[in-house]
C-alpha cells in the first residue's frame, strides 16, 4: 500500500493555543450532540462512533464527551441544526471547502461569505472545487515501538482498509466512507491509539502561494475556524512549517 499526502498538511490548522483548543471542543461537542440527538448510544449509533473517536483524538476530556451526549435531547431540543458544505476558491486560486453546523442558513453563508471575501476569495457554486478532492476517512495512528509497518499494513488489509502511508511519525490509514466505521472499530479493538480519526475531503494534489498571499489565505482560515458555525475547513494549499506549528 503506498501514498502520497500528508495529514497535517491537507487540514486547517486546529488548536494551537488553549483558545483555540477550547474553541475544536466546543464545536466537536456540537457535532456529538446533533449526532445522538435520534440515538445516543454509540453502540447502535455508527455515526455517533465516529464522532466520539474523532473527539478522544483530540484529546477532548471524556466528561465534555459524555456531556455533550446528554445534552443532545435538551439543548438542541429546540435548535434545528443542519450540515451544509460551502464551496468556494481562497487568494491564488485555492480551491476551499468548507463544512459547516448551522441553525442559520442565512447567518452562516453570509459569514463565510463576507470572511472570503475580506480575504481575496470567494463563494462558488456546489460542485465548483468539490471534484479536486476525494471524500474518504482517515485514521492517523502513532508510530510506537511494537508497532511496525508490516504489522498496520496487515491489520488494515484484514480491517478492509484502502491505502496505508508511513510517514517519519506516523501511519496514514485511509479508508473509503462505507468502510470508515468498520476500519476504526477494528483498529480501536487492536488497542491502537489515533491521533486523528475522521472522514474527510482530501485534495488530489496541493499548490504553493507566494509568501505574501500565503500570509493572505492563514488569515483566511483563521476567521474561518474562529466562526462559531463553522467546523472544518479543507484546502488544497501547502502550507509550510505546519508541522512545526501543531
Amino acid at each position: 500500500m503506498s501514498g502520497h499526502s500528508k495529514w497535517h498538511n491537507i487540514q486547517a490548522k486546529k488548536g494551537k493555543a488553549d483558545a483555540a483548543r477550547g474553541r475544536v471542543f466546543t464545536k466537536l461537542g456540537r457535532e456529538i450532540a446533533v449526532a445522538a440527538r435520534n440515538n445516543p448510544n454509540p453502540s447502535t449509533n455508527s455515526k455517533l462512533a465516529d464522532v466520539i473517536a474523532k473527539a478522544k483524538a483530540a484529546n477532548m476530556p471524556n466528561d465534555n464527551i459524555e456531556r455533550s451526549i446528554k445534552r443532545a435531547a435538551g439543548e438542541l431540543g429546540d435548535k434545528d441544526y443542519k450540515e451544509l458544505t460551502y464551496e468556494g476558491y481562497g487568494v491564488g486560486g485555492a480551491a476551499v471547502i468548507i463544512s459547516t453546523l448551522t441553525d442559520n442558513n442565512n447567518r452562516t453563508a453570509g459569514d463565510v461569505r463576507a470572511i472570503m471575501s475580506k480575504h481575496g476569495g470567494s463563494l462558488g457554486t456546489t460542485g465548483s472545487v468539490s471534484y479536486m478532492f476525494d471524500n474518504k476517512g482517515l485514521i492517523v495512528v502513532e508510530r510506537v515501538p511494537g508497532l511496525d509497518e508490516d504489522t498496520i499494513t496487515d491489520y488494515a488489509i484484514e480491517a478492509g482498509a484502502d491505502d496505508v502511508v508511513t510517514q517519519e511519525d506516523v501511519y496514514e490509514v485511509y479508508t473509503s466512507v462505507p468502510a470508515f466505521s468498520d476500519v476504526r472499530k477494528f483498529l480501536e479493538e487492536k488497542g491502537l491509539t489515533f491521533l486523528s480519526a475522521e472522514l474527510g475531503m482530501f485534495p488530489q494534489s496541493r499548490i504553493t502561494l507566494p509568501d505574501d498571499k500565503l500570509e493572505t489565505f492563514r488569515k483566511m482560515l483563521d476567521k474561518l475556524e474562529e466562526n462559531d458555525d463553522v467546523q472544518t475547513v479543507w484546502h488544497n494549499v501547502e502550507l509550510p512549517e505546519e508541522e512545526d506549528e501543531e
